[in-house]
């Protein structure tokens, strides 16, 4: 069973490794993006984690070298008053990405089982039905032409805090740092407990999570590439298709 405490948060790596990768890793995301779209399969990226963890970032540089007319980046915050007169699903179906195009959700329906759950937003019997209803959501995706990875990039509170206070300085970040963010932080533990439930209930082979260390900035961005890639190409395989590697990966 997949849980944040079995992460090892040391691992790093050296920026000149770092953008030797990046570039090809990179290249072979826009390989992907243009095989997704010629065999019209969507791609849907989620992306959880504690605040300031790097998932930001991480899409950045994600999507850099992609068609900008074949995907979307949706920032998900609290639901809108109109939209809390459906089921909390609703939003995120009208949100869906077309048949070969790829729709990242930074924060994303799990908000259900995670913040809504430990502010009380909901009650412990919706929260609790939730696991299934997500199970299920996600299954008649990737049952059709969707293909679904889901990641959790994980730094510990010390990482956090050293980058909380760096945003408080920075003219370029302050607008990242809420008092959300420092209730959050008095939560955290709780939050681990939740992640870790999550994982255990929605972890699955068709919508897998993937957990990534993030005290490392570098490495983690990379580790998102590899593993986006990786899954790609397991699940248009699993299709009986393969995609033409653009780079030669070492195993």
């Amino acid at each position: 069973m997949k849980k944040l405490e079995d992460l090892d948060l040391t691992l790093k790596l050296e920026k000149q490794e770092y953008k030797k990768r990046l570039k090809k890793l990179q290249f072979e995301m826009l390989n992907i993006q243009q095989f997704l779209y010629q065999n019209k399969i969507g791609l849907i990226i989620v992306f959880e984690g504690m605040d300031a963890a790097g998932k930001g970032g991480a899409i950045k540089r994600l999507t850099r070298p992609l068609d900008p007319r074949g995907f979307v980046v949706h920032p998900i915050s609290a639901p809108q008053l109109h939209e809390k007169r459906y089921h909390y699903l609703h939003r995120f179906w009208r949100k869906l990405p077309q048949y070969g195009q790829i729709a990242i959700f930074d924060r994303s329906w799990y908000g259900r089982v995670l913040v809504e759950r430990i502010e009380g937003f909901a009650k412990k019997q919706e929260w609790s039905r939730a696991y299934k209803e997500i199970n299920e959501f996600e299954r008649l995706l990737t049952d059709d032409d969707y293909i679904i990875i889901k990641f959790w990039i994980h730094i510990d509170k010390d990482e956090q805090l050293v980058r909380f206070k760096e945003r408080e300085t920075n003219p370029f970040k302050m607008w990242k740092l809420t008092e959300e963010d420092w209730r959050n932080r008095k939560k955290f533990d709780e939050y681990v407990e939740a992640a870790n439930e999550m994982f255990a209930k929605t972890d699955t082979e068709n919508a897998p999570w993937v957990l990534i260390p993030g005290n490392n900035k570098l490495y983690a961005r990379i580790k998102v590439l590899e593993e986006t890639i990786k899954h790609v190409e397991k699940e248009v395989l699993r299709r009986g298709i393969k995609i033409k590697s653009s780079i030669k990966r070492k195993k």
